[in-house]
């Protein structure tokens, strides 16, 4: 019986330590959310800050029903704006200037490219007139 007293006990302890961790980091998240929107001045920020650290618990009920839906949004609208960041920067490194312009499929650029590789004698007038027609196509 001892083994299992010890057990639960231990069970227990490490319930209330996760939640816990849980809730400290819960508080910073709001902190944080706080302190990135816009549409709040610098003082309430100050004002939700200090809610937030001494009374806690309730500072984090009353921050949820007052801007937990703001906060949902800002968090969508992030991770929009490091998408297409991140889409932006990954097609800067896969591309050029010139090769962006293929994938917009603007005929007179592929055009001239492909007179540029006719003059230089690198295809034919034949493989000229293909890529011509393809680009007009």
């Amino acid at each position: 019986m001892d083994f299992f007293a010890n057990f639960l006990d231990i069970l227990w302890w490490s319930l209330w330590i996760t939640i816990w961790v849980m809730f400290i980091f819960l508080m910073i998240r709001f902190v944080i959310d706080a302190w990135r929107d816009d549409e709040i001045g610098t003082g309430a920020k100050v004002g939700w800050t200090l809610l937030l650290i001494l009374l806690p618990a309730l500072g984090a009920l009353i921050y949820l029903l007052a801007r937990g839906r703001g906060m949902a949004e800002r968090d969508m609208a992030a991770a929009r704006d490091y998408r297409a960041a991140e889409v932006e920067y990954t097609r800067s490194l896969a591309y050029d200037d010139a090769d962006i312009d293929v994938l917009t499929r603007q005929p007179a650029t592929e055009i001239s490219r492909a007179k540029a590789l006719l003059d230089s004698g690198a295809i034919t007038p034949e493989e000229y007139a293909q890529l011509k027609a393809r680009a007009l196509a």
